[in-house]
C-alpha cells in the first residue's frame, strides 16, 4: 500500500512528518509577505557618528529613534539584512513581560515592593509601543485585543486564579477568568479547562512594525547599515572605535542590542545570554466563519505548560500563525510538533495547508529577567528578553537611549537587577534542548 502525496503539505501531514511535492510551503517568515526584506548593496559605513548602535531589531530602531530626538547622529549595524532577526521572525504578541513569573513567586525573589515597581513598569511598557506607533504614525495593525490563556489542567486554572488576584492587587492589572463551560465565548476549542484573559495585551504586525520603525529612523538622518557586522569594539580617546565587515567608524558611545543573536563581541555579555530558538507556522486563509467560531474575539492566545505555544490570527488575513519552540530536527521536521499542538487544539483542520516555516532566535538570561545598563568598559547594551520582546525591547531601547544622554527619565526599575552569567554558558548553551525535552515530559505526566 502507497501512501499519497498532496501537491500542498496540510497540517496533518506536517504532523507526520510528509511534505507536499508542489513546494507550496514558504520557509520564510508570513510577515515578509507585506514587508520584504529590501535589498542591501554592500556599502561602507560613515567614518563617524555620536552613537553606533549594533543590531537592527527593535531595540536598536527604538533606540535610534530616541537618540536622533536628542540630536544625536547615529550609525546603526547589523550583520545581515536589517530585520532578518526575530524583530520579523516573532508572533506579533505584545504583553507587559509579566507572564516570566508568577506575582508570588516574583515577591518571594525580589521583594514585595521591587516586585510592584517591576509589573508596573511592564505595564507602562505596553502603554509606550502603542503611543510610539500612533505618535509615529506606523501602520502595523497595532490593537489592544486581549490575551487568553488556556488553563492545561484543572490545578493551572485555580493558580491562575490565584495569581490573576495578585496580579490586580499588586500592580492594578485588569484580567478576569473564564470556566471551562464558558471557555467557546473565548475560544473554539475544548482543550483547555478554562482560562484567563487579560484585556489589555495586545498585538501588531512585526514586519510591518519594523519596516515603520526603520523608515523613521532613516526619515530622521540615522544611517542603518547591513552586512555591515561589528568585529570588534575598542577604546579610541574618550570614544571607541567599532571595526565592521564595512569598514571602522569611530564614535563617541556603543549600545550593544543583539539580544538572542549576541556573539562573542562582547564576551562579558555572551556569557549572560543564552540562544534558543523559536518556532512558527502560518496555515492557508480560513473562511470567516470558521475563523469567527476558533477566535470569536480575536484575541493572542496561549498555554499553561512549561513548554507553551502561543497562537493568533493573522491581523491582514483569516489565517492562523501558531508559535513554540523550534524543533531539534533538520528541515521541515523541525516543525512537525506545531502541527501536532495546532491539532489538538482545533482537530477539525487537519486539511488545512501549511503556507509558511520559520524560526527565530530569543535571548534568554539565567535569571529570566531582561536587563539593561553599561558594561565596565563603557558599551551600553539591552537584552534579554526572554520570550516577551516585543514591547521590552521597544521600551528598553527608548529608555538606554535615555540613559546614554544623562536624561532622568531613563531611569527604570530594572537598573539596579544584577546581571547574573550563566555559571557554564556554553555548556547551558548546548543543555537547551536537554532541559526543554525534561520539561516536555514533564507537561505530558503531571496531573
Amino acid at each position: 500500500m502507497t501512501t499519497e502525496i498532496s501537491d500542498k503539505t496540510t497540517l496533518r501531514g506536517l504532523a507526520a512528518g510528509q511534505l507536499g511535492r508542489g513546494g507550496s510551503l514558504e520557509r520564510k517568515p508570513y510577515w515578509w509577505d507585506a514587508a520584504p526584506r529590501r535589498e542591501t548593496p554592500s556599502r561602507a559605513v560613515p567614518p563617524r557618528a555620536d552613537v553606533v548602535v549594533v543590531g537592527s531589531g527593535f531595540t536598536g530602531l527604538s533606540a535610534a529613534l530616541t537618540l536622533l530626538g536628542k540630536g544625536r547622529s547615529v550609525v546603526v549595524l547589523d550583520s545581515g539584512v536589517p530585520g532578518f532577526g526575530a524583530s520579523t521572525r516573532n508572533g506579533g504578541q505584545i504583553g507587559s513581560g509579566n507572564q516570566k513569573f508568577r506575582v508570588k513567586r516574583l515577591i518571594e525573589l525580589r521583594g514585595a515592593e521591587k516586585a510592584a515597581a517591576l509589573l508596573r513598569e511592564g505595564t507602562r511598557m505596553l502603554d509606550y509601543i502603542e503611543d510610539l506607533v500612533s505618535r509615529e504614525k506606523i501602520d502595523c495593525y497595532f490593537r489592544r485585543c486581549g490575551r487568553f490563556r488556556g488553563a492545561m489542567r484543572p490545578a493551572h486554572y485555580e493558580a491562575m486564579a490565584r495569581d490573576m488576584e495578585d496580579l490586580r492587587r499588586v500592580a492594578g492589572v485588569e484580567s478576569f477568568m473564564v470556566p471551562r463551560s464558558e471557555q467557546h465565548t473565548e475560544i473554539g476549542s475544548d482543550r483547555f479547562f478554562g482560562g484567563s484573559v487579560l484585556p489589555n495585551d495586545a498585538s501588531l504586525h512585526p514586519g510591518l512594525y519594523h519596516a515603520g520603525l526603520l523608515a523613521r529612523v532613516e526619515e530622521r538622518g540615522g544611517v542603518v547599515v547591513g552586512l555591515a557586522g561589528a568585529q570588534a569594539i575598542s577604546r579610541e580617546g574618550k570614544g571607541f572605535r567599532v571595526e565592521t565587515s564595512a569598514g571602522p567608524v569611530a564614535c563617541g558611545e556603543v549600545l550593544v542590542a543583539t539580544n538572542g543573536y549576541t556573539g562573542g563581541l562582547i564576551r562579558p555579555l555572551r556569557r549572560r545570554i543564552v540562544s534558543i530558538r523559536s518556532g512558527l507556522i502560518a496555515t492557508a486563509p480560513l473562511s470567516a466563519e470558521t475563523m469567527a467560531r476558533l477566535m470569536p474575539k480575536g484575541r493572542v492566545y496561549g498555554n499553561t505548560n512549561r513548554v507553551f505555544y502561543y497562537f493568533r490570527a493573522a491581523p491582514d488575513d483569516k489565517r492562523i500563525i501558531w508559535g513554540g519552540r523550534a524543533g531539534r530536527f533538520p528541515g521541515m521536521r523541525a516543525f512537525g510538533h506545531l502541527a501536532r499542538d495546532l491539532l489538538s487544539v482545533f482537530p477539525e483542520l487537519g486539511d488545512t495547508p501549511v503556507t509558511h516555516a520559520w524560526d527565530g532566535t530569543i535571548g534568554y538570561t539565567y535569571d529570566e529577567m531582561p536587563h539593561l545598563g553599561r558594561m565596565a568598559d563603557g558599551v551600553h547594551y539591552a537584552a534579554g528578553y526572554c520570550g516577551t520582546g516585543v514591547s521590552r525591547a521597544t521600551y528598553f531601547g527608548h529608555k538606554i537611549a535615555l540613559q546614554m544622554t544623562g536624561d532622568p527619565d531613563g531611569r527604570t526599575a530594572f537598573d539596579d537587577l544584577v546581571f547574573p552569567a550563566f555559571p557554564v554558558r556554553d555548556a547551558a548553551q548546548i543543555a537547551v534542548p536537554v532541559v526543554e525535552t525534561w520539561y516536555r515530559i514533564r507537561d505530558y505526566t503531571e496531573k
